[in-house]
C-alpha cells in the first residue's frame, strides 16, 4: 500500500506561482510514474504532468512551458511548481503514483487525498 499526502496549496493571484509537494510512504516494492492530475468543479479529473522512475515527464498541453513537475527517487517525493498562474488553473490538484507491492503483483493506482488551488484576484 502506498499513501501519499500532498501540500502546497492556496490563494494566489493571476500571474504567481506556487509550489505542489506529495511525499509517498508505506509498503511497496516500486513507484514507476508520479504524477498531478486536476479536477475543476463540474469538470472530469484531468492530466496536469507525470514523471517516471526515470526522469520522462509529460505535460498537458495547457501547462506547457507554465508548471514543471520534479521527483526524488530517493525521497519518494514529486513536486509541481506552477508558474504564470490563470484563473482556469483554479481546481484541487490530486497527486498520483502508480506502484508496484513487490515484483509479483501488477501496477497499482493510487491517489492523495487531494489539495485546493485557487487562481484569482
Amino acid at each position: 500500500q502506498v499513501q501519499l499526502v500532498e501540500s502546497g496549496g492556496g490563494l494566489v493571484q493571476p500571474g504567481g506561482s506556487l509550489r505542489l509537494s506529495c511525499a509517498a510512504s508505506g509498503t511497496y516494492f516500486k513507484i514507476n510514474v508520479m504524477g498531478w492530475y486536476r479536477q475543476a468543479p463540474g469538470k472530469a479529473r484531468e492530466l496536469v504532468a507525470t514523471t517516471t522512475s526515470g526522469g520522462g515527464t509529460n505535460y498537458a498541453d495547457s501547462v506547457k512551458g507554465r508548471f514543471t513537475i520534479s521527483r526524488d527517487n530517493a525521497k519518494n517525493t514529486v513536486s509541481l511548481q506552477m508558474n504564470s498562474l490563470r484563473p482556469e488553473d483554479t481546481a484541487v490538484y490530486y497527486c498520483n503514483a502508480v506502484a508496484l507491492a513487490d515484483p509479483s503483483s501488477p501496477y497499482q493506482l493510487y491517489w492523495g487525498q487531494g489539495t485546493q488551488v485557487t487562481v484569482s484576484s
